[in-house]
């Protein structure tokens, strides 16, 4: 099984993508972790913010793995603890296919990508800037996979 984070938003901050990369360097053996930036869609005076997601929307779908399940990151998703996040993967390894798990844009997820999603994970009431997310969810997938290799990673 692998994994895409696909996000809409190009050239993290250095810190950002030190970061990621770390985790995706860690990951590689349990679940290789493949990023893929999506442009994001035009917005400014004159501009229809909602047509700029549907554009981030139909890219990001462009890249879901074929028969890919697709877990959106959404405030209204489920919260999972560290511990529930691994079960949440296991099952996931034991569907069979590749995940894609998605970043929207700053008007959210387009409606095609809401109706595509298998699941949508929330990390909490907080809002997060966008790059910051990515790294976190790198971090909690690797804390996931740890989790069942019975790596000390977690015990912390």
């Amino acid at each position: 099984m692998k994994a895409r984070l696909i996000a809409v938003g190009e050239r993290a901050p250095r810190w950002v993508a030190d970061g990621f990369g770390e985790y995706q360097k860690r990951l590689s053996h349990w679940l290789p972790l493949e990023l893929v930036e999506i442009e994001p869609g035009l917005r400014g005076k004159g501009r229809d913010p909602a047509r700029a997601a549907l554009d981030e929307g139909a890219r990001a779908l462009a890249a879901v793995p074929k028969s890919g399940l697709v877990v959106m990151l959404d405030g209204g998703g489920r919260t999972w603890s560290s511990e529930q996040l691994a079960e949440r993967l296991e099952h996931w390894r034991g569907q069979g296919q590749d995940l894609a798990f998605m970043i929207g844009g700053p008007e959210g997820h387009a409606a095609q990508v809401r109706e595509r999603t298998d699941e949508a994970w929330s990390l909490g009431p907080l809002t997060l800037p966008h790059m910051l997310v990515r790294l976190v969810v790198a971090e909690q997938l690797y804390r996931a996979a740890a989790l069942l290799a019975n790596h000390p990673y977690h015990r912390a």
